[in-house]
């Protein structure tokens, strides 16, 4: 049974628990998808899943405008799929084809689109928080109305960088929110164990930027809490914080049996607060929708995700020519 809402957790309509439920369904399939070829040896190097964190870039993205970027480390598939881009072009980029986003070269961890204004994943830890605050620097030096969404998790906000960003952005009131995805282990220790400072929405108090904790799990908390930052971005008023209480099924990635936990924690967590499972219930009981119709929605997602599984595994190889294109001297 998924938990009641808090008080003030807002109501959505119909039509956006369904575009949430599409949306954060899609990604959960394409994760598993993508856990099961990484399995079959069809996708090398690092492969870090979104599974049960679906509902923070899914709410993020609804409460987000036209022209709005955003920028993420290397747990990235929801990003890229919540922001609109193609599962083919990211599950060939996965298995390195010639299709992928970024041309076969960049893999799991290294995928842009400019056209969707997706500044990438990126594998160093913390990197792209001083990338998103470069982002927002040239929104308010363009003054263009745009504010750029930057992702990190709890092991990055101990990053150094991380700071200097945050002082950057409040000196210059750049149009910035920075989105923590707490999932409470970083790469495999938990929180309380690695920051002394556990409530990662006051990390910016030194530096006079507002932050909130928010319920990661419920997609309509994360679309208001959403809102509420950008617009505060937005006006002129600088960076936002906000910390998203959130929980991965699987380990750090897909080489980490994640002992560090217990599988009751798990279960309970999947069982008692799983994103999807939460809006599946209100479609069924609020909205009336029957079990068939549910059906036909996953099966359509899995049409998508299968189809982008085939285009990526028989797409050919990269020319070898492709090595000496896209390189700055």
């Amino acid at each position: 049974m998924a938990r009641k809402a808090a008080p003030n957790t807002p109501q959505f309509d119909k039509a956006q628990d369904l575009a949430a439920y599409h949306e954060m369904l899609l990604i959960r399939r394409f994760e598993e998808k993508s856990g099961q070829m990484y399995g079959m040896g069809l996708i090398g190097g690092f492969c870090h899943l979104y599974i049960g964190q679906e509902a923070v870039v899914v709410g993020m993205q609804m409460a987000t405008k036209e022209g709005d970027q955003l920028i993420t480390g290397y747990r990235d598939h929801g990003h890229m799929l919540a922001s609109g881009m193609d599962a083919k072009g990211v599950m060939a980029e996965l298995t390195g084809r010639r299709g992928g986003l970024s041309k076969g070269k960049g893999g799991s961890m290294h995928m842009f689109s400019k056209e969707k204004h997706f500044y990438g994943g990126h594998g160093i830890v913390g990197a792209q928080v001083s990338l998103g605050t470069g982002i927002a620097f040239a929104n308010r030096y363009r003054n263009n109305g745009n504010v750029c969404l930057t992702y990190f998790g709890d092991g990055a906000a101990n990053q150094g960088q991380v700071y200097e960003s945050f002082n950057m952005a409040e000196l210059w009131k750049l149009p910035v929110v920075y989105v923590i995805e707490n999932n409470r282990y970083a790469m495999g220790t938990a929180v309380n164990r690695a920051s002394a400072q556990t409530d990662f929405s006051k990390r910016g108090v030194s530096f006079n930027i507002p932050g909130e904790q928010v319920d990661g799990m419920d997609v309509r908390a994360v679309y208001a809490a959403g809102q509420r930052a950008m617009e505060h971005a937005r006006s002129g008023k600088g960076p936002y914080i906000l910390e998203m209480q959130t929980y991965r099924y699987r380990g750090h990635s897909m080489s980490d049996p994640a002992k560090y936990r217990t599988k009751d924690e798990v279960t309970r967590m999947r069982e008692e607060h799983d994103p999807i499972e939460q809006v599946r219930r209100r479609l069924l009981e609020s909205w009336k929708l029957s079990e068939d119709e549910l059906k036909v929605i996953d099966g359509k997602v899995r049409e998508i995700v299968n189809e982008a599984a085939e285009f990526a595994t028989h797409d050919p190889e990269p020319d070898p020519s492709e090595l000496y294109t896209d390189i700055l001297l």
